[in-house]
């Protein structure tokens, strides 16, 4: 799953294969997001986006699985590091722009119109921060190890925990989901629930078995136009590897109501990538040598620490529970400078670093800059007293 030496030959009849792969992804990725739209109205729509994101993840579990089986510690770094940035620097801003497409299309004057988030949404905001403040621990100890993979697990399950206190979604808002999922919700409780398990485990199950020919059919195409091995693993890889979640995301954000939803997928798989994917790494690693080993990241360290700095900015620009257009903007602008100028990675850590500190201090005299760590210990407090 990663670029190697083929034949002409081969490489043509694995980019053939893009016919029927890129479909059947696509969708995989449709019915999977059905199952995340009618369960959010039985269980919280955070624990359902999470379990929406562990399937859509599958394809990147794959490539990452198989460079760590390699012990490939500098492919393994840029797959794990290029997906990370592109569903903050890329993702993200393109759900804005889908939505803002959308809205114009439909009558809208607002040139720059916000995505609002709702107050339940602060949920996946502050489980964002606990991943990334231990990873500054593994950044600073430069290895990544079993203990680790043990702490980032614990750390996910906490998150589950976190969201799944939250009550389901109100049925007045059903009219606002896809006519398949709306479908489901109207039937009776047993076969509702047959029909969501279903519509998960089909959309699941397809994304797995058809993950491996899928990235295998877009790396004959990459291979077929030239691109560098190190660039279809920092780049091209986990772009194709995120396309289910891309593919949810976007179809939301075109929907009525269902931008923050968008967003909160995007999220999902940030919190999902920071810590079961980075767990599972040292996990096969160890396997594949046979003894119990940690991960070498000294060399790397960079590279992390611009991730990080990235996902830090983006927690606290959607720490107002509002994605404005020119931060939308921004977070683009910075990754595709990046992709560019691949050679300036110290210069963009200073600017991401510049533009956190900016939004940080600037709480104190805007004091909505922060406002989901205020909402949220109202919104626990709220859970908690309400029977699910």
């Amino acid at each position: 799953m990663i670029p190697s030496s083929l034949s002409p030959e081969e490489t043509r009849q694995a980019a053939v294969h893009a016919v029927w792969t890129f479909p059947s992804v696509l969708a995989s990725a449709f019915v999977v997001a059905w199952g995340a739209e009618a369960a959010q109205f039985y269980i919280s729509q955070g624990l359902a986006l999470a379990l929406l994101a562990w399937l859509q993840t599958l394809p990147e579990f794959a490539v990452e699985a198989a460079i760590a089986w390699q012990q490939d510690v500098p492919l393994m770094t840029a797959n794990f590091t290029g997906a990370l940035r592109l569903l903050t620097g890329v993702g993200w801003p393109m759900i804005w722009v889908v939505y803002a497409v959308t809205r114009w299309q439909r009558g809208s004057r607002d040139r720059w119109p916000g995505i609002q988030l709702d107050h339940e949404h602060s949920a996946e905001i502050v489980g964002l921060i606990p991943p990334l403040f231990y990873f500054v621990w593994i950044i600073v100890k430069g290895t990544l190890g079993l203990m680790d993979a043990a702490v980032l697990i614990a750390l996910y399950l906490g998150y589950l925990a976190l969201v799944n206190r939250l009550p389901p979604k109100e049925q007045e808002e059903v009219e606002d989901v896809a006519r398949v999922a709306r479908a489901v919700i109207r039937m009776p409780p047993a076969s509702r629930w047959l029909s969501i398990a279903g519509l998960f485990l089909l959309g699941g199950t397809a994304l797995y078995f058809v993950a491996t020919p899928f990235l295998e059919s877009m790396k004959g195409l990459a291979l077929a136009l030239g691109v560098a091995p190190f660039v279809f693993v920092q780049w091209v890889a986990p772009f194709l590897s995120e396309f289910p979640e891309k593919t949810s995301a976007f179809y939301w954000a075109r929907s009525r109501g269902k931008a923050g939803m968008a967003l909160m997928n995007m999220v999902s798989s940030n919190i999902n990538q920071w810590t079961v994917l980075a767990a599972m790494i040292p996990i096969v690693y160890s396997i594949s040598l046979g003894h119990p080993a940690a991960v070498p990241l000294h060399e790397h360290r960079v590279e992390l620490i611009l991730t990080l700095l990235q996902s830090m900015l983006g927690m606290v620009i959607l720490a107002n529970l509002r994605f404005e257009g020119y931060e939308a903007a921004g977070l683009f602008a910075l990754w595709f400078a990046q992709f560019l100028k691949p050679d300036w990675r110290e210069e963009m850590c200073v600017l991401y670093a510049v533009w956190l500190a900016v939004e940080v201090v600037s709480a104190i005299w805007r004091p909505g800059r922060l406002h989901a760590f205020a909402v949220f210990p109202t919104l626990w407090r709220l859970t908690a007293r309400k029977p699910r």
